[in-house]
């Protein structure tokens, strides 16, 4: 038993070298803005709904309400996604030193100036 799990050991150590030194690809915004610009195929909506999407419930997940203050507060109701997306797209084309970003970081910076907090 102990050799089985030795070599498992090993296995599991060479497989996760190999995947240490992979590049794992960051989609830029300029990437999620060409799969948001409208017309879009139903293949770049479902993508950029589905990411624009994550993007927002990571943050609503992960966000501690008593240690981190929120920063991005959408008012109910809510504006419609399409409305959103298609301001976001407006957005970077007046911002475009933000293109060559990850997407992620650039659609919170997008959402907090969209639906910034009240003051406190």
């Amino acid at each position: 038993m102990k050799k089985i799990l030795m070599a498992l050991s090993i296995l599991v150590s060479l497989v996760g070298n190999a995947y240490a030194d992979e590049k794992v690809p960051v989609l830029s915004t300029q990437e999620l803005v060409t799969a948001c610009k409208l017309p879009a195929s139903p293949e770049s909506r479902s993508f950029c709904i589905g990411y624009t999407t994550a993007i927002y419930d990571t943050y609503l997940a992960t966000r501690h309400p008593q240690r981190a203050k929120p920063f991005i507060c959408v008012k109910q109701p809510a504006p419609k996604r399409d409305e959103v997306i298609g301001d976001f797209v407006k957005w970077v084309e007046a911002n475009p030193q933000s293109v060559d970003k990850p997407a992620a970081g650039t659609v919170l910076g997008f959402l907090a100036v969209r639906f910034p907090c009240a003051k406190q």
